[in-house]
């Protein structure tokens, strides 16, 4: 039970580390939910995404893991890089941070945002990276990789309702660029913590 509680602790937090950083779906998801248009369509598809890509990558990664051993360790290094190059990113960010402006003029019809939202989604290379190939290698370093997993869609559903369903209260906050430096400082610390995690393990 507590090797369980570890890897639900351990996809939380890493989820939460590669999606609370200031970026067009977070955008989108704020501004939709200030000006109340289909909040709960649009964090129901971001979720959906989350549970369907990190789900292939923990799905995918454990039948490659059992007939190529040394893939794992590939994975885990290249993982490791790639979460190295993430904290790096969040240090530049805090060194010069931004200011999100979630009130500009966005979609209105329930179409264009269901196709706004599925592009943001799907079309950015990088959330393949962070949860198929990414989630998918953190996953199986721990001893249970699907706990890992509902981890993941724990953090994801809590940061999206959050974010959506809050983004009255959460905009003032997010506006200020002071927020956001802090929040990327702290992504800094969680994703250069799970490089060296993925190295050693």
């Amino acid at each position: 039970m507590p090797s369980l509680l570890g890897a639900l602790a351990a996809g939380f937090v890493t989820c939460l580390g590669l999606i609370v950083a200031i970026g067009a779906q977070n955008a989108f998801v704020l501004r939709q939910g200030i000006r109340r248009e289909h909040v709960a369509v649009v964090v129901a598809l971001c979720l959906t995404g989350d549970v369907v890509l990190t789900a292939a990558g923990i799905a995918g990664l454990g039948p490659l893991v059992s007939a190529h051993p040394a893939a794992l360790t590939v994975t885990r290094w290249c993982g490791a890089v790639f979460l190295a190059w993430l904290a790096v990113a969040a240090v530049r960010r805090a060194r010069h941070p931004e200011r999100l402006d979630p009130a500009a003029a966005g979609p209105a019809s329930r179409r264009s945002v269901v196709t706004t939202c599925l592009a943001l989604t799907f079309l950015n290379p990088h959330v393949y990276l962070d949860t198929v190939v990414l989630l998918g290698s953190l996953a199986h370093v721990q001893p249970h990789p699907w706990g890992f997993g509902v981890g993941v869609v724990l953090g994801s559903a809590g940061w999206f309702s959050a974010l959506g369903f809050g983004a009255t209260r959460l905009a003032p906050l997010f506006a200020r660029p002071r927020a956001w430096q802090v929040l990327d400082l702290v992504v800094a610390a969680v994703m250069a913590t799970l490089a060296v995690t993925l190295v050693v393990a």
